[in-house]
């Protein structure tokens, strides 16, 4: 996922988290806020809780892999953030990716063409 598309500022993480509307299901919580930007953002919060750094860094990679792949259904001008939950150690990638589409079709950030793909 190229760099213009990442939420990076800890500044605007807290904004997200603190003023955007969640969702939230086993493996992952899903947090956001509009942007005034002609396409979407997203940011990934593992916390250190979840393992040490490889485990870590493995589970942002599926996350950024399934949200690449997906960015073409996505709204745009939103910051979407995706904060792990402890239970994401055990899921493999295509759970990942089924939690990412269910929070997203559940926060209602579906592009109304996409809304009719299986």
């Amino acid at each position: 996922m190229k760099r213009r598309y990442r939420v990076r500022d800890n500044q605007r993480f807290q904004e997200i988290r603190r003023h955007g509307q969640s969702v939230n299901s086993k493996h992952l919580v899903l947090c956001a806020l509009p942007n005034d930007l002609p396409y979407s953002r997203f940011g990934f919060s593992v916390s250190s809780r979840i393992g040490h750094a490889v485990e870590r860094n493995r589970i942002k990679r599926r996350l950024r892999e399934a949200m690449r792949l997906r960015m073409d259904t996505i709204q745009p001008g939103w910051d979407i953030v995706f904060i792990a939950k402890y239970p994401i150690r055990s899921a493999d990638y295509h759970e990942i990716d089924a939690a990412c589409a269910r929070l997203i079709r559940r926060a209602h950030l579906l592009r109304d063409d996409a809304d009719d793909r299986p």
